[in-house]
């Protein structure tokens, strides 16, 4: 591996977890001290410091432009339309080395979509329930319990939205906006009911908790 391959390879490294200690070794040779019973793992600190926690939460940082390393995170507070995003997801940007986040789809209203990429394998599961699906009573409710979860909450769509970060290498970032931007409902589908959509994303549902 040449100087200038190792140092994008610690770009993107960097770029995926920023806490990451980086060890430089030769035909995997470490001491074992180094990596083994150091106590330095810790499971809460490495989730919440993950590239695409700090993009959502806006704690950007910084890229080095001389090596294309980048990242953005694409937000809407219009839903999806399923056929459009299907057909985005099957053309993938081969540049994105990392994607994750939630996204709303117009045909599963009650529903949030996680979306999360790594190398060639995108899942897409639930992530929850929108909290614009509950009833009004249950939302005075949480209202009262804890009043910081609708800091954000819209007119229209609730908490509804959709937050998408993506991590790459030579990003067109203006184009893939633009490409997204397209995938969303347009204002005459949005009077539409959700069953006249043909849906072709895999199903997701979620496990109701039982006492």
């Amino acid at each position: 591996m040449s100087k200038e391959e190792l140092q994008k390879l610690e770009e993107v490294i960097r770029k995926l977890q920023p806490e990451a200690n980086i060890i430089h070794t030769q035909y995997g040779k470490v001491d074992p001290k180094e990596i083994l019973h150091t106590g330095l793992f810790d499971f809460e600190k490495a989730s919440q410091s993950a590239g695409w926690i700090k993009e959502l939460n806006e704690e950007h940082i910084p890229e080095t432009e001389e090596y294309g390393i980048s990242s953005f995170v694409y937000r809407s507070r219009r839903p999806f339309h399923p056929g459009r995003f299907h057909q985005w997801l099957e053309n993938w940007p081969k540049e994105i080395i990392r994607a994750k986040g939630f996204f709303w789809l117009i045909t599963r209203n009650d529903l949030a979509g996680l979306l999360s990429q790594a190398g060639s394998v995108i899942t897409l599961e639930a992530a929850g329930r929108w909290l614009a699906s509950y009833s009004n009573a249950e939302l005075e409710q949480l209202k009262m319990q804890d009043p910081d979860l609708f800091e954000e909450w819209d007119e229209y769509a609730g908490d509804r939205m959709t937050e998408l970060v993506f991590i790459g290498s030579n990003m067109n970032k203006e184009q893939m906006i633009y490409e997204l931007n397209r995938c969303l409902a347009t204002e005459k589908e949005m009077e539409r009911p959700a069953s006249s959509f043909l849906d072709p994303l895999p199903s997701f549902t979620i496990v109701e908790e039982t006492e």
